[in-house]
């Protein structure tokens, strides 16, 4: 069993870091304060990605029984990285991914490994969506998921004790990050069951409602599908459409959610908020509902 130590550094150590820059007054700037909970840390190297000739960092979080035990534990992979531990690396707030998930731990009820993908800022547009957009360029969605399936899940589960089997596997993200889940869970059925596709971008991506159409994914696979009555009224149609599409291809209601939450905005509070409930019905053992859909 290899130690996790040797892959990751304490996430405060590197918030330290990059809070060292000073203004060009001279003037140094505010140190940003971590909201990072022990369980969090950063791969110690950024990973290369293969087709697009970057690299990326990876964010990990461990439940707080993984140093004492010998489980093995599902794994989320998540994108926008940046925006789910820590309010001090986060672009508009955070997701508080393990806030939630150290009180679930707490309460018995679930323990996950999360893998954070950090965004590429500027490729983010292009990285997590697989069709090309004539505003914002040439798709690289299938590189990028290529990289999280074939580069990043075979090193997570070598180095952790996770449980690599597509039953244990889910995938979840929001806007640009939400039409990216969706897509690895069609494009890749034989490695992930769940998919948490919140606020989705779909706009970006018209093609996206055929390729689901006509690509169904297993009847046990679970689609969350999330979004806020204030996001605008093409993002909540078209959240609309696509569950009617995926209801269209034969997939079980059952293993189906779609809410629409009144009054909710576009934004990272949102999704902290609507966490809880989303990990724990994809999650849940036998079928389960929500109790506020739309």
């Amino acid at each position: 069993m290899r130690s996790v130590l040797t892959l990751a550094v304490p996430l405060s150590l590197a918030i330290l870091a990059a809070s060292s820059t000073v203004l060009a007054a001279d003037k140094p700037e505010p140190a940003k304060v971590s909201t990072a909970l022990p369980g969090v840390s950063l791969l110690a190297d950024q990973l290369e990605m293969p087709g697009l000739n970057r690299k990326r960092q990876i964010r990990m979080y461990l439940p707080p029984g993984y140093a004492a035990s010998s489980k093995r534990y599902p794994v989320l992979y998540m994108h926008d990285g940046q925006n789910l531990f820590d309010d001090a690396t986060a672009y508009a707030g955070e997701w508080k991914v393990d806030e939630t998930l150290d009180a679930l731990a707490k309460e018995g009820k679930l323990e996950l490994i999360v893998v954070g993908i950090d965004n590429g800022q500027d490729k983010r547009m292009t990285e997590l969506n697989a069709w090309t957009n004539p505003r914002f360029g040439a798709a690289e969605g299938k590189e990028y998921t290529d990289f999280v399936v074939k580069t990043l899940k075979p090193l997570i589960d070598k180095n952790y004790r996770t449980l690599p089997d597509r039953a244990n596997t889910a995938i979840m993200g929001s806007s640009m990050g939400g039409l990216a889940s969706h897509y690895a869970l069609v494009q890749y059925p034989k490695v992930f069951s769940k998919a948490g596709v919140f606020s989705p971008a779909y706009w970006t991506a018209q093609p996206s409602f055929d390729f689901v159409a006509k690509k169904p994914v297993p009847k046990d696979a679970r689609v969350f599908m999330l979004m806020g009555e204030k996001e605008g009224p093409e993002m909540v149609t078209d959240v609309q459409r696509m569950a009617e599409v995926v209801r269209k291809s034969g997939h079980p209601a059952a293993n189906t959610v779609l809410k629409i939450v009144p009054g909710a905005e576009h934004n990272e509070k949102f999704w902290a908020g609507e966490l809880r409930e989303a990990l724990l019905w994809m999650f849940a053992p036998g079928d389960t509902k929500v109790a506020s859909r739309k």
